[in-house]
């Protein structure tokens, strides 16, 4: 029976790029002074389970490619070889190139092989460089090796977990001469065959091979538990080897049948065996690219399982209630649907805990880019991960990768000294990069965090006033000032490098992490250093909002971006130009945006004078908007209306209510940018 193995290639790819994550990280740790044998073991064993996998589903580029890296880690795991930091260095530019052939094969797209073929090239210098002897390799007495005799015997349901012993027979074929022998002795009559079942057994001879009895074990590890496998060396010019029944040592050896040499233009790979493997369904042929998944704790399932039980007996009870309703139920109806509410509201959290992964899946990819780019700038810098498994959305997590990595690159180029200058101001020469993630409340909120040289406040001053950005003279708080960098085209770098310099990234970072609906903000000591501080909505789905009403339409505004409403009075509104309305809010001004007049909504009145006014902030612009009512708060599922509808201004979805009505949830950037071109309109209008 064939086995459609490309309904288990997400799989696959999705195991290959964590263990990529494993070995870089343990490449990372590894001390060629001191090599640590948990790390080492860790490192191999991710090599050998890619390796394994892309020889299963015939990916041979990646196959060979990593058996290059496995055997050379295998020396430095067995402590025949030692490992210096050039070669770990070598290994990292490998696990960057498997991560480039695998992406390659998952998008189905043409893998340039030349930097895989580079690195095998110089790992094949460094395995020739020295004498190893290998261990595992068992000696006779008197005699010398010429081959193993391999006793194959699997059990009947082998096929069924995604197994085929012709595909391991190809891969031993790899290792020199194989000679395959069928032994048909359990084979029942045609009329009692099952299909799925095997019956057949086999001893397989491999001669002219200098692999070790290891190597060869691997081959059948995935099926170990699966079979009975017995390999033994043959001795030079021993002939066939017996075959011995394990069961029943007195028996007579069964006749061998005729040698069969494996043709090698049938040659595939050997398949392997995953607990998710097995565990798939034997679905048709999935699309060429699958969709992303996540890997859920068991505990998350079973919490939803258990809140689903929960649902039916409500269900149940209520639907006795309503089918013989009397008065006098009444108080037995509304306890109903007091549970269907609170077993709504926990499953509702726990569908929404499995979207949740650990922000380490994001962290992990940081510390070698400090590694690097510490080397590049020349710098000694030490990264620090806190937090690591503070849980946020997937969604919000595939997004805030780029931010991060501009943020850090920033600290490294402008923030951390060299270790002269940090000599030369009493700090180590070593600096401190500090990368932390929280809960705080409903949000997760991020610090990156330097002891380096701090923003220069009159630096950015400078600049920012030769760019128009301020005028000479005006008073801004430290505050406004290290605001001034997230300007688009800002950058105080004195020369233009690969990391930084070109005045782009900054205003970028904001931009990304605003279109999150969260926020970015900068706090620095000159001398000691800058914290940048991220503050996220856990997930994306979910809002916090706040209903208001203005006419007839329900809107909702993003709780997080509402700083206060208050009743306007008329001493507290200045008009500009006959038209344009501003509000004194304490020592500031702010525009006024009559949501009617931006939605062309008949609102309750006309009149802004004792009209209800909502404050909101976004990148540091305040806008007043007036409503006609301030509603209830609460939770609400957004509803992309660009998808379901077009892209609108000032609008970043929908929702819909309990009442089946749909609300507009607002876009506070977009109606800021409206606000922006409505204060430039008073500007136009004042002159």
């Amino acid at each position: 029976m064939s086995v459609d193995l490309s309904q288990f290639h997400q799989v696959f790819f999705e195991e290959c790029f964590e263990g990529l994550e494993v070995m870089e990280a343990g490449l990372l740790e590894l001390d060629p002074i001191a090599i640590d044998d948990e790390t080492i073991n860790a490192i191999f064993r991710a090599a050998h389970s890619i390796k394994g996998g892309s020889a299963t589903f015939g990916f041979t580029s990646v196959s060979e490619f990593t058996h290059v890296l496995e055997t050379l880690l295998d020396q430095v795991r067995d402590g025949s070889r030692s490992i210096c930091q050039d070669e770990i260095d070598l290994f990292l530019q490998s696990v960057d190139c498997l991560r480039g052939l695998l992406t390659a094969l998952q998008d189905e797209t043409e893998a340039d092989e030349s930097e895989s073929k580079e690195l095998v090239a110089r790992f094949e210098e460094i395995l020739a460089s020295e004498s190893v002897v290998l261990d595992g390799t068992p000696t006779l007495s008197g005699t010398s090796l010429s081959g193993w005799s391999i006793q194959f015997r699997p059990e009947a349901h082998i096929l069924t977990t995604g197994n085929e012993p012709l595909r391991m027979f190809w891969q031993l074929q790899e290792m020199g001469d194989l000679e395959v022998s069928t032994i048909c002795e359990a084979l029942p009559s045609f009329g009692t065959m099952q299909v799925e079942s095997v019956y057949l057994s086999w001893h397989l001879k491999l001669t002219n091979s200098e692999v070790t009895q290891d190597q060869i074990a691997e081959i059948f590890e995935w099926v170990e538990d699966d079979a009975e496998i017995i390999i033994e060396p043959l001795e030079e010019n021993s002939g066939s080897a017996q075959i011995e029944e394990a069961s029943d040592p007195g028996s007579e050896a069964v006749e061998e049948p005729e040698s069969v040499p494996i043709s090698s233009n049938e040659k595939e790979p050997a398949p392997a065996q995953t607990s998710e493997v097995s565990a798939a369904p034997a679905a048709g042929k999935p699309k060429a690219k699958a969709e992303g998944s996540i890997r859920v704790d068991i505990d998350k399932i079973d919490t939803m399982i258990n809140m689903v039980g929960e649902l039916v007996i409500t269900q149940s009870m209520l639907g006795q209630i309503g089918e013989e309703f009397t008065s006098d139920k009444l108080p037995k109806l509304q306890e109903g649907l007091q549970d269907l509410e609170r077993n709504v509201q926990v499953l509702h959290e726990s569908v929404m805990r499995v979207r949740m992964l650990p922000i380490s899946f994001t962290f992990n990819r940081f510390p070698r880019m400090v590694r690097d780019l510490s080397r590049q700038l020349e710098k000694k810098i030490e990264l620090e991960v806190i937090g690591e498994s503070t849980e946020l959305d997937k969604t919000v997590m595939e997004k805030i990768g780029d931010p991060l990595v501009h943020l850090l690159r920033n600290s490294l180029d402008h923030g951390i000294e060299t270790p002269a200058e940090r000599v030369a101001a009493g700090k180590a020469e070593t600096g401190l990069v500090q990368l932390s993630a929280s809960h705080q409340g409903g949000n997760v909120v991020i610090e990156i965090t330097d002891d380096g040289r701090g923003l220069p406040k009159e630096k950015i001053r400078a600049k920012a006033e030769a760019n128009g950005l301020i005028g000479p003279g005006d008073p801004l708080s430290d505050e406004q000032i290290h605001d001034l960098i997230f300007q688009p085209g800002f950058s105080t770098a004195d020369t233009v490098s690969d990391v930084s310099g070109r005045g782009v990234g900054m205003d970028v970072v904001r931009k990304n992490i605003l279109a999150l609906g969260g926020s970015v903000s900068v706090s620095s000591e000159e001398g000691h250093g800058s914290t940048f501080t991220i503050q996220l909505p856990l997930t994306l789905a979910i809002l916090e909002g706040q209903l208001v009403r203005v006419g007839q339409e329900i809107y909702v505004f993003p709780l997080v971006s509402i700083l206060e409403s208050l009743s306007v009075q008329k001493n507290q509104i200045s008009t500009v130009g006959g038209s344009a309305d501003l509000l004194k809010l304490r020592d500031d001004y702010i525009p006024i945006i009559p949501l009617h007049e931006a939605f062309e909504i008949e609102p309750d009145s006309h009149d802004i004078e004792n009209s209800l006014v909502v404050v909101v902030e976004s990148e540091g612009i305040k806008v007043g908007l007036v409503v006609d009512e301030l509603l209830a708060q609460q939770q609400v599922v957004i509803k992309s209306l660009e998808t379901n509808y077009k892209r609108v201004e000032g609008i970043s979805g929908a929702t819909i209510l309990g009442d089946g009505t749909v609300s507009l949830i607002l876009d506070i950037p977009g109606v800021v940018r409206i606000a922006e071109r409505f204060k430039n309109e008073i500007n136009y209008a004042a002159a």
